[in-house]
């Protein structure tokens, strides 16, 4: 669970947001004083015309739509981005932007919320809000979306009608659908991160790509002693790393929550969590793990690859062997990375886990608050990103301009990939689609094949999803608003003690025997109530 988010945003009058209040809520830009009903889609501010269902829309507002959402680009404001340009245009629904500053969207949207004055629409993680989207639905900040996506946007309605096991995954337990959601469209998509090593060092000392874990010792050992390598294993510690399952995975746990035949396990608790402890600590004191371990950040972790001081890590395919290749290429022609499999003991075994986002994933979707003027013409704009013609739009953008179809598939032009400005490839398609980011629409598996213009990335990709992981992992359940906020103050203690005893162990602050005590202190914060919150929420997912 993503409590230390959850813990950020608790709601409550402080003094920040004492001083913060007004000028947040003057920046929203939403002058209506008095709450519409969130009900009538001819509220205040709503024209009284009735939409044929075709873009550009003829319903009408008498101002522009309020959109709240964090985006990163290079230009200085969303407005000036020429991807929400067009869009207005396509949809004829004109919009007003609001960003909060770059990283304080949770401390940002705490203040929002606080204010009372609310943009009409919210793009955001709401499992991130304190008791859930169930919570921010009763407490009257977003709106229940059943029967507006009933009567206002057929095109998602289809698509949820088309695919049931989907629509299981964007209702809270009582059936509340709360966002426009973003959707990953193949399995192709859900898969970007895990084992990679320098392939030319394996060439060079005669090693195959490892399997095992003894084979990761091996080949560690080997760039430590005949390469020099100073931190021959190094990833960010606070990362995704172990909760995604590389290493642990190999000892049948996990870091974090996972589900074996229904029942929900915490994985620090079982017992191979011991086990792998004990490896990274002998690891770690021969030398095959990065000393800095607690501290190694991007920027270290880029050092270390592109200067040879490490030979194998976990990381993206994207930010990571896409980044790295070119970088190593231009100090060493014969520098090489490949992809690894997640590790597992004994060969031929398939790894228990490993990095897979879920086809719905929760971070860029957009609600509908319940101070909206226009719930009609909020949900047909956030319903055009489902239709034929708004999947073309979000994933490929303007054609003649980031795209051309090309025996008929739509290929990005040079605009993206090989921008005249020196944009990177991201860079330049934060300004024209969205695919690479997220929002109202389904991803199409055709940006990522020319995303990863590297042979390397692409054979990455199809290794890393050789896992068991959809088995264990746990699908997007919804704790009931009570749960949640019980399991937030429960999960923050225990995610703080965990991420303590396992660097403190590794690192060999603490005997590998302290393990048992640890299991105690768990127990005395109350994960087993945890546990019993997690088992009923996945039971109730079960039963939608």
């Amino acid at each position: 669970m993503k409590s230390k988010a959850m813990k950020r945003l608790k709601m409550g009058a402080t003094a920040l947001a004492a001083v913060m209040l007004l000028g947040i809520a003057a920046a929203c830009g939403n002058n209506s004083t008095e709450p519409a009903n969130p009900s009538n889609a001819d509220g205040p501010g709503n024209s009284a015309q009735a939409s044929d269902g075709t873009y550009p829309l003829t319903l009408k507002a008498d101002k522009p739509l309020t959109y709240w959402a964090e985006y990163g680009s290079t230009k200085s404001t969303i407005d000036e981005v020429p991807f929400f340009q067009e869009w207005q245009k396509r949809t004829g629904v004109p919009l007003k932007f609001i960003s909060p500053p770059a990283g304080q969207s949770t401390d940002a949207l705490n203040i929002l919320l606080a204010s009372g004055d609310l943009p009409d629409m919210i793009e955001y993680d709401w499992f991130n809000f304190p008791g859930g989207p169930e919570k921010a639905i009763a407490d009257g900040y977003i709106l229940q979306l059943n029967d507006a996506i009933d009567k206002y946007a057929p095109n998602l309605k289809k698509f949820l009608t088309e695919n049931p096991d989907i629509d299981k995954m964007l209702k809270t337990d009582n059936g509340s659908y709360y966002t426009f959601p973003f959707l990953r469209g193949d399995a192709l998509l859900q898969v970007y991160q895990g084992p990679i090593v320098r392939q030319d060092w394996l060439d060079e000392l005669g090693l195959a790509v490892p399997e095992t874990m003894e084979d990761w010792h091996t080949m560690l050992t080997a760039f430590k002693e005949k390469k020099g390598a100073v931190a021959p294993l190094s990833y960010v510690f606070q990362s995704e790393f172990l909760n995604n399952g590389a290493f642990v995975g190999a000892f049948g746990t996990s870091h974090s929550w996972f589900q074996e035949d229904g029942t929900v396990k915490f994985g620090p608790m079982q017992p191979g969590y011991k086990d792998f402890l004990g490896t990274f600590r002998q690891w770690y004191a021969e030398g095959l793990l990065d000393k800095n371990l607690a501290n190694v950040d991007g920027k270290a972790l880029d050092a270390n690859m592109t200067t040879s001081a490490t030979g194998a890590t976990v990381h993206n395919s994207g930010s990571g062997i896409g980044k790295w290749i070119p970088l190593l290429a231009e100090k060493d022609p014969q520098a090489k990375l490949a992809a690894a499999p997640y590790p597992v003991l004994h060969k031929g075994d398939m790894p228990m886990l490993g990095q897979k986002d879920p086809v719905y994933t929760t971070g860029t979707n957009v609600a509908i608050t319940s101070k909206t003027g226009n719930v009609e013409l909020a949900a047909r704009l956030l319903d055009w990103g489902y239709s034929e013609e708004g999947h073309m739009y979000f994933n490929f953008g303007q054609e003649g301009i980031s795209y051309e179809m090309k025996d008929g598939a739509p290929t990005y032009t040079d605009l993206l990939m090989n921008n005249p400005d020196k944009l990177s490839p991201s860079q330049a398609m934060s300004l024209y689609i969205r695919a690479n980011y997220g929002g109202p629409f389904v991803q199409d598996k055709r940006y990522i094949t020319q995303y990863l213009t590297l042979p390397e990335q692409k054979s990455a990709i199809e290794i890393w999803a050789k896992t068991d992981v959809d088995n264990y992992k746990l699908p997007q359940i919804t704790p009931t608003p009570e749960e949640s906020s019980e399991l937030a103050q429960i999960m923050n203690d225990v995610n703080t003690l965990v991420d303590e005893m396992t660097l403190k162990i590794i690192i060999g602050n603490e005997s590998i025997d302290a393990f048992d005590s640890y299991m105690d202190k768990l127990k005395g914060l109350g994960i087993d109530r945890a546990v019993e919150i997690q088992q009923s929420a996945l039971d109730r997912y079960n039963k939608r």
